[in-house]
């Protein structure tokens, strides 16, 4: 299988490729009129172009590309169906965000989009083929049961990811950093024989993730001068289901692991809620507070986690930086193990942990606002 070296270049030129577009389909996009105006919900104070997924999209397609030329990947692409459902699906779920941005379609219209791309991947082969629910049991997952599981896991994560993007950056950061220490763990997993099932897309759908989000964040960083939209939002969200599910869903259940009794309880397929720990507890949060106002579940307020840190005080820059912070630590929490086959050295993870909420609720700022 490639090396860590071959990777790293698809993710540099998918970051290339989205930092040197996003400029023209800014331009684009003003001439178009594909630009969202500041409102009550949103925090922006200028019309913005909200199109910038055409700049991802293109990232990650030419990325895409390049891999296929390159001899080292061939195993990947030989006889293997799955690189073309993940690109079939990638475009079928990025048009569907798209047109949500230039024309807004309804919420069921968008769930049944990522649905139809859901099954896209499952017809391409790409799906689960274990689920171990932490403390209980591994389940080899059936015929019947892996395109639902596999569909499910991608509504969670392209709703989570869209969920979340909500402030110039917060996105995008998340996700490089998320995809990024996925990527450490399921190339840790492919060095170990026998641990995943090989060819494996997950490392490669990872590093594309984390290149287009690096290329677009000098763009996108507050004062943002494009956002990504719903087509990026969801090409986005695909890219990390598919990467976490076949990474997470294909590791051997039946093996200890190299973190041991963490690994055990954890692994393979709930490292990555930890990992992206923010988006989804921000999600579960909105729908618990959805569900006790009888609202529907699409329905926007300004209750989001980047919200709250706004209303204590924290202007735009810092509430992101704290949140990319929370990821960067669950994710060192969730890993040390791993890479260490120990889990005895959490205290400087624990102590980083403590200082950022401290940080979060004790800052100058916070204090001479609640004076």
């Amino acid at each position: 299988m490639p090396g860590t070296g071959a990777y790293l270049l698809i993710g540099a030129i998918a970051a290339v490729v989205t930092f040197a577009v996003t400029p023209i389909v800014g331009k684009v996009a003003r001439r178009m009129g594909w630009v969202v105006e500041p409102d009550d919900r949103r925090v922006h104070i200028v019309a913005t172009p909200d199109v910038g997924g055409i700049a991802m999209f293109v990232g990650f397609i030419v990325a895409f590309a390049a891999s296929r030329l390159m001899d080292v990947f061939d195993p990947l692409y030989a006889n293997f169906s799955e690189p073309r459902g993940v690109l079939v699906a990638a475009t079928a779920i990025f048009l569907v965000g798209f047109i949500d941005d230039i024309r807004e379609i309804s919420a069921p219209a968008k769930v049944m989009g990522t649905i139809a791309a859901g099954a896209i991947l499952v017809y391409y082969g790409v799906q689960m083929l274990y689920f171990r629910v932490p403390f209980l049991d591994v389940y080899v997952l059936s015929s019947d049961w892996a395109p639902l599981i596999t569909v499910l896991w991608l509504l969670g994560m392209t709703n989570a990811i869209n969920l979340i993007d909500g402030l110039d950056g917060l996105a995008a950061g998340i996700v490089a950093i998320g995809a990024g220490a996925f990527f450490l763990y399921s190339q840790h997993l492919a060095d170990i024989p026998g641990m995943i099932v090989q060819p494996n897309i997950g490392s490669l759908v990872a590093i594309l993730a984390v290149g287009i989000c690096v290329g677009f964040l000098p763009h996108n960083f507050n004062p943002a001068r494009i956002f990504m939209g719903d087509g990026g939002a969801l090409l986005l969200g695909l890219l990390m289901a598919v990467s976490t599910s076949v990474v997470g869903g294909r590791a051997d259940p039946f093996s200890p692991g190299p973190g041991g009794q963490t690994y055990f309880f954890l692994a393979p397929l709930f490292i990555p809620l930890f990992i992206l720990g923010v988006p989804i507890l921000d999600t579960l949060f909105a729908i618990l507070r959805r569900a006790a106002r009888r609202q529907g579940l699409a329905s926007a307020d300004k209750k989001h986690l980047h919200h709250r840190l706004m209303e204590m005080g924290h202007g735009q820059r810092r509430s992101v930086l704290i949140l990319w912070t929370w990821t960067a630590l669950l994710s060192a929490f969730v890993l040390y193990p791993v890479f260490t086959g120990s889990g005895v050295s959490y205290i400087p993870i624990g102590a980083a942990m403590l200082g950022l909420v401290l940080y979060t609720i004790l800052h100058p700022q916070i204090r001479r606002r609640r004076a």
